[in-house]
């Protein structure tokens, strides 16, 4: 297993994201404990799990919160004795940023989602970078996505957001690569699976008349093999980038987007 004995934190495991980033890690033998702002979605992770004969705990954690993200990490290091790999998936609702055009949109609206963004991958980067330098050994890992290099329409600051994130795996590789420590963003592109997808698909249907088939194969077409990317798939790519075979990987966000997007 290529994650065997390792222990993981999970960020926004009750999302589409996060929670198959979870079942991915725990079925290549890692130990893993999973957050969220709720607890039930991520209990019904955990407890898949399991069921599976894996080792996962739930809680509930505000990833907005330093405090509850740092009583949290101390726990979950008193109780498995470190952290190997931590994982921001943590994602706010669509539904609050998409849908207006930048020329009308409000400056809060517009900072919002860029703010939120880079608070919770800033304070969950740091804590576990604390305790990783002192063993001279981790994996910090975010997701991203295509906006944060692709200029698109209706999207508010969610781009910029996503730009952000990437800067600081950038910053944060920089300084804590000398000490072990690897940082290593995903970007991939829109899943039909999550909820996501369709959120991003709503406004666009009222302003263009799209229908949700059409919207895919728009998506789709931009990619080499004219499909979208699965869950599977980023979270088989979590798994390697997590593991001690993606060594030389660090600084860089690996891009998902199936060639819809050039690097």
């Amino acid at each position: 297993m290529m994650l065997a004995g390792k222990v993981a934190v999970i960020y926004g495991a009750g999302g589409a994201i996060g929670g198959a980033v979870a079942r991915a890690f725990a079925a290549e033998g890692a130990e893993v404990f999973l957050t969220g702002r709720h607890l039930d979605p991520v209990a019904a992770v955990a407890a898949e799990i399991a069921a599976g004969g894996g080792s996962a705990d739930a809680a509930a954690v505000d990833a907005l919160d330093e405090r509850a993200l740092e009583a949290h990490l101390r726990s979950l290091v008193e109780r498995a004795g470190r952290v190997d790999v931590s994982v921001n998936a943590v994602g706010l609702p669509d539904a609050e940023i998409v849908g207006t055009r930048l020329a009308e949109l409000d400056v809060e609206r517009f900072v919002g989602p860029i703010a939120a963004y880079a608070r919770s991958y800033f304070l969950t980067a740091r804590l576990a970078a604390r305790h990783m330098v002192a063993n001279r050994t981790g994996v910090i890992m975010t997701a991203t996505a295509q906006l944060s290099r692709a200029g698109a329409t209706l999207v508010g600051g969610y781009g910029p957001a996503m730009a952000a994130k990437e800067a600081l795996t950038r910053n944060l590789s920089a300084e804590l690569a000398p000490h072990g420590v690897r940082v290593v963003g995903l970007r991939p592109q829109a899943m039909p699976e999550t909820p996501t997808i369709r959120e991003a698909f709503e406004p666009r249907s009222r302003a263009t008349g799209l229908t949700w088939e059409q919207w895919q194969e728009l998506l789709a077409s931009r990619t080499h093999p004219r499909r979208l990317m699965t869950l599977d798939e980023v979270a088989a790519a979590a798994v390697f980038v997590a593991s001690d075979r993606a060594s030389g990987l660090t600084g860089t966000t690996v891009n998902l987007t199936m060639g819809a997007l050039d690097d």
